[in-house]
């Protein structure tokens, strides 16, 4: 007689499980495409240099809006910290096979190295900056929607996500292009009108981007409560 047990099934809500794959999908993809610097056209500013992972990055505060929304705030804070730990493993990864020897006919073992191998000073401000911003995303959105006993949805994603990207912008660059150089000897320290340039730019960008999806985190929320025919922003936290 067979002694195996049955997996327990887990009745975990499809809407959970993509807005989490979407959260951690962006988020690796962010780390990878960093390397390549975007330059944007902005009104007023004209054009702001920014990471190539600043859109991918962006996706990811929507996910966690809407994730922090549906299932509350327990939830959320519960993927945005595993997500970090996936950061670890990414970086694994990557540093092992570009430390393993490339075959004949692979790529250039330098150009990989180059593209994906994230110098040291950007990957400890990328850490940095995320664990601070996206954890007081997750905050910030709950205690909006506390003051507002859960009426305009639209203020907490901007609000929330508003001063997220701030404090991310702030700290990956100070980070990446003033401690690490300073303090640990990586990477290129940049003069102090550049970095604050740099930190404009980007939060500019990045503060358009969240206004944008405003109405998509509507879309979404609203379609996943439709679909589940009630209202799972009762969640507990």
């Amino acid at each position: 007689m067979s002694t195996a047990r049955a997996p327990r099934p887990l009745g975990v809500p499809l809407a959970a499980v993509v807005l989490t794959a979407l959260f951690v999908t962006a988020l690796v993809t962010a780390q990878v495409i960093s390397a390549k610097l975007l330059s944007v056209g902005l009104p007023l500013l004209g054009a702001v240099t920014a990471p190539g992972g600043t859109l991918a990055y962006a996706v990811t505060f929507f996910a966690s809006d809407c994730l922090s929304e549906l299932y509350g705030k327990r939830y959320a804070q519960q993927v945005v910290n595993v997500a970090f730990a996936m950061n670890f493993v990414l970086l694994g990864l990557v540093f092992a096979t570009i430390a393993i020897p490339a075959a004949q006919g692979s790529v250039d073992p330098d150009a990989f190295a180059t593209v994906l191998g994230l110098s040291g000073n950007v990957v400890l401000g990328s850490l940095c900056a995320y664990v601070l911003s996206q954890n007081w995303d997750v905050i910030a959105f709950h205690r909006i929607r506390e003051a507002t006993d859960g009426a305009s949805l639209w203020l907490r994603n901007v609000g929330s996500t508003a001063t997220s990207q701030l404090i991310d912008t702030v700290v990956f660059t100070l980070v990446a292009f003033v401690v690490a150089p300073a303090v640990f000897g990586v990477g290129t320290a940049l003069p102090t009108s550049v970095v604050w340039s740099l930190i404009v730019g980007q939060y500019a960008l990045k503060l358009l981007i969240a206004v944008i999806d405003t109405p998509l985190v509507y879309a979404a929320v609203g379609f996943v409560r439709r679909d589940d025919g009630s209202d799972v922003a009762a969640a507990s936290d």
